[in-house]
């Protein structure tokens, strides 16, 4: 009974000429083959491969782009500090890295300082670090502020900063 449903057998009588007639057999197939059947599945099963190595890579590539972020928004955090309690005061502290422990993946930063020999012109540094598995990643900004805090100056107008010019990079 189950081969009836996968073939189905017409007999066919035709007469041609004069003398009775003649029986032919027609095949007609329904459904697909065992050869088809498993190379559409090896075709999707390539398909959801793809998909699926594309979808862990963006996100991957999302996490990553987020920890720059934080990065940066650290690295500004960090400037702004300097620049509100003054570069002068900030040397004098002699803190010149540290952790951000608040953030994952746990952040780092460090402070390097050159003066310019110009109106208590300081170039300033920040470099802001992580490990992300067993990647090292970092930015670096590097700006120009002056000796003046904005702190002891007590205006709120001025930044105490005499320009900025940020640069990122990664190790």
């Amino acid at each position: 009974m189950a081969e009836n449903r996968i073939l189905n057998i017409e007999y066919r009588i035709s007469k041609f000429g004069g003398r009775g007639g003649s029986r032919t057999a027609r095949i007609v197939r329904r459904g697909f083959t065992l050869v088809e059947t498993v190379v559409a599945s090896a075709i999707l099963c390539g398909t959801v491969l793809v998909v699926g190595a594309i979808s862990a890579r963006s996100v991957s590539g999302t996490r990553l782009n987020r920890q720059y972020e934080v990065a940066a928004l650290l690295a500004d955090r960090q400037l702004r500090l300097i620049d509100y309690v003054g570069i002068d005061k900030f040397i004098e502290t002699g803190q010149m890295e540290g952790v951000f422990e608040q953030f994952e993946p746990g952040y780092y930063w460090n402070v390097t300082t050159q003066y310019q020999d110009i109106d208590s012109l300081y170039l300033v540094a920040i470099k802001i670090s992580w490990m992300d598995g067993n990647h090292p990643y970092s930015i670096t900004v590097d700006t120009m502020l002056d000796g003046v805090s904005v702190y002891a100056t007590g205006s709120t107008g001025s930044t105490g900063s005499t320009g900025s010019t940020g640069s990122t990079g990664t190790e």
